[in-house]
């Protein structure tokens, strides 16, 4: 017993087997990146990934997860779920304060989801409308209680979707105009101190943490550097010392890595489960015709795009779900491995009529404005349905340019990616259900209407039988596969450059979004 009350007190740390091995030092900066500059760093306002980022520092939520998806306490220390699925009664961790010197406690946790994040955040507001009641038998106890069972529920409550923010700052003020978000109060491990605008954001230490002796780090700087190249420089010269996925294009990565003290990890990406897809606007001909999109998903050789365009750097899909989506299943889908004959005989079979240059339409490419990488895709996105009769105007747009255009169908083919976020029942399904379209997010963009599908996610979600979901989401996989409402592209890998004194940077499930109690650097 002794043993084990050890090992979960570790586990509890988010110490790790390696670090076991040293005894961490204490003090020291840690210096990232941050990219874009995100508009505010109060994460209970904004889940936009600069902001998770920076935010999962300051806020926590009730729970943290392992990297096979399991819950691990986070503000609560334990917890049940009944036998029937609909009741789950959380146990709050005691000696919390806020960084204001107030008590956490569980009205703070009642106010964040019955009031305040389902205004702010639409996934929870969702999910909250699944919940008949929010109630604190005591200072130290939430129980939340269904309406229904909902597989997917312990999945709202990681930092990001489920931020805790203070009742005694935010209950009956405008949650959006409150002073409080210029200079957020969480329970976290670290402080906003300051922000330089269009240079820095600065956390410091909270040296009144609930886990004692933690954390390691005495401050964390997240450099704002507004181009790939600059931040490339910046982690050579010793300026910065972490590169997320996506602060240099893939191919620089694997040059960055071979310097001397230098590390390169794809891990701590298992909750966002990122899956690149090309969105097809099904409202708009030719691409409603199933044999036009099954003509492009054969023109694309998705490994020799890896190799060439993502650095090597992810395997190819053919589905909604990736290997890392529990319930995936590779032998419910059909194989659209490249094969660039049958895909001029689809497009000859689809009832087009080519013209005189044998150009059987002409649509606009959108590439994802989030740098040359994606360009580079779009590149060769061209190339390949040129080869197939379909020629291409590439619409180069910024970011906002980009969502606007998405979300109001303002498009024909675009390239994206999405978060799959740990269960089918939460980041798979948004894509495809047909009353998830002209809600104003990135989500059924594409116009795919199937109430097979919407009834199939609907039985998904609502068991928590293995058995049962496994044939629920083995059937979704099989027929979404075969009406192909999206290009699948690739399940994507974000791996992260980092000095190798740096300890204990990635343990969880949500990687680089922990929140970095338990980081400690090696002196040199």
């Amino acid at each position: 017993m002794r043993k084990a009350s050890l090992l979960l007190a570790l586990m509890l740390a988010g110490v790790s087997g390696a670090a076991l091995a040293q005894e961490p030092e204490r003090g020291g900066t840690l210096n990232m990146v941050v990219q874009p500059e995100p508009p505010t760093v109060m994460l209970g306002l904004n889940k936009l990934g600069p902001v998770s980022f920076v935010g999962s520092k300051i806020y926590e939520g009730l729970i943290n997860l392992a990297p096979d998806m399991k819950p691990l306490p986070g503000l609560a220390e334990s917890w049940e779920i009944s036998e029937d699925g609909l009741t789950y009664t959380f146990h709050l961790r005691q000696g919390v304060k806020w960084h204001d010197g107030e008590p956490f406690t569980s009205r703070d946790v009642v106010y964040s989801f019955s009031t305040f994040l389902p205004e702010a955040f639409a996934r929870t507001r969702s999910v909250m409308a699944r919940t008949e009641s929010i109630t604190a038998p005591d200072d130290q106890t939430v129980v939340f209680k269904l309406k229904a069972p909902y597989a997917a529920f312990m999945m709202i409550f990681e930092v990001s979707g489920g931020t805790i923010v203070p009742a005694h700052i935010y209950e009956g003020t405008n949650i959006r105009e409150n002073p409080a978000n210029e200079k957020p109060i969480g329970t976290g491990p670290f402080q906003f101190k300051e922000w330089a605008k269009g240079r820095y954001i600065q956390l410091v230490r909270n040296d009144d943490y609930w886990n004692k002796g933690l954390p390691h780090l005495d401050e964390i700087y997240f450099h704002v550097i507004p181009d790939a190249n600059s931040r490339a420089i910046a982690f050579e010269q010793g300026q910065v010392d972490v590169l997320r996925g996506g602060d240099v294009e893939n191919f620089e990565v694997r040059r960055l890595a071979e310097a001397p003290g230098v590390e390169v990890s794809e891990a701590g990406w298992e909750f966002f489960d990122p899956l690149a897809i090309i969105n097809i606007n099904l409202k708009a001909p030719p691409l409603d015709n199933l044999k036009v999109r099954q003509a492009i998903s054969y023109a694309i050789d998705r490994q020799f795009m890896i190799d060439a365009v993502f650095g090597g750097f992810g395997k190819p899909a053919y589905g909604p779900m990736t290997e890392r989506t529990p319930f995936y299943d590779a032998a419910a889908l059909t194989d659209y491995s490249f094969d660039m004959e049958k895909a001029k005989t689809l497009m000859a079979e689809s009832g087009l009529k080519p013209d005189a240059n044998g150009v059987y339409a002409t649509l606009d490419l959108m590439p994802l404005p989030y740098g040359e990488t994606w360009q580079r895709q779009s590149e060769y996105l061209r190339q390949q349905l040129t080869e197939i009769g379909i020629a291409t105007n590439v619409v180069s747009v910024d970011v906002p340019g980009w969502q606007e255009r998405t979300t109001t169908g303002k498009f024909h083919i675009t390239t994206n990616f999405i978060y799959l976020l740990g269960d089918p029942a939460m980041g798979v399904s948004q894509t495809y259900v047909s009353d998830n379209q002209n809600r104003g997010t990135a989500t059924n963009v594409d116009g795919y209407v199937n109430p097979e599908i919407d009834k199939l996610f609907a039985e998904g979600a609502a068991t928590n039988d293995p058995a049962v979901r496994q044939k629920v989401y083995s059937e979704i996989q099989k027929v979404i596969s075969a009406d192909l409402p999206v290009i699948w592209s690739h399940q994507m890998s974000m791996p992260t450059v980092y000095r190798s004194k740096l300890n204990n940077l990635i343990t969880t499930g949500l990687g680089l979004n922990s929140n970095f109690a338990d980081v400690w650097i090696a002196k040199d």
